[in-house]
């Protein structure tokens, strides 16, 4: 069993196997014993957030506690955190911070390793430049993936952003919400095997 934690009702995550914590459950509630996959939200965290703060008022990284509870729960139970590259969350937190070029990267006092992968390279209609946090997993098991850095115009063909749509001279049209937040069942199945691979 995988516990799936902040994920939308209806999606990927619920069908058998799977332990799955919607808006309505309330994920930062979860008490184990299950490995975890995490998609605590990101508003507050994303390279945008400190626009959304000057502009509404939202404060960086006020959500509630949620990136906390994921992370918590990660280094409890073991499993993988995803959030966006460049979260201001890797750096509040002190967590490792992953090279864009690929590798797991670890740090001498944190028990996790971090990675840069891009969602595109998984069936994501844009590139979703992505971080992962994984504990639990020893070093020796951790999976190689889709490593590498693409330039937008090579590999976007959506843009998942609201703050432009024009990339090396190339318009892109804009991905709605709902589906600029999927993500692609490959890359689910790249984040369940590495649950899987946690090690009490």
């Amino acid at each position: 069993m995988i516990a799936a934690l902040f994920v939308a009702r209806g999606g990927a995550y619920f069908a058998p196997g799977f332990d799955a914590w919607d808006e309505a459950r309330d994920a930062r509630l979860y008490a184990g014993p299950h490995p975890v996959v995490a998609h605590p939200p990101c508003a507050r965290w994303c390279r945008l957030a400190g626009l959304v703060e000057k502009r509404w008022g939202h404060k960086r990284g006020d959500d509630g506690g949620c990136f906390a509870a994921a992370l918590a729960s990660v280094r409890r139970w073991g499993g993988v955190l995803e959030h966006p590259a460049w979260s201001d969350a890797w750096a509040h937190f002190g967590l490792p911070q992953p090279s864009r070029s690929g590798g797991w990267t670890g740090a001498l006092f944190d028990p996790g390793f971090s990675a840069h992968v891009e969602q595109g390279r998984y069936g994501h209609a844009a590139k979703k430049a992505t971080w992962l946090y994984v504990c639990g997993v020893p070093p020796e098991s951790l999976p190689e993936l889709r490593w590498g850095h693409e330039p937008d115009a090579e590999t976007t063909r959506y843009w998942v952003s609201w703050c432009g749509n024009a990339t090396h001279g190339q318009e892109r049209p804009r991905l709605g919400k709902k589906a600029a937040i999927a993500t692609p069942p490959e890359f689910k199945d790249v984040l369940v095997d590495i649950a899987r691979r946690v090690k009490r």
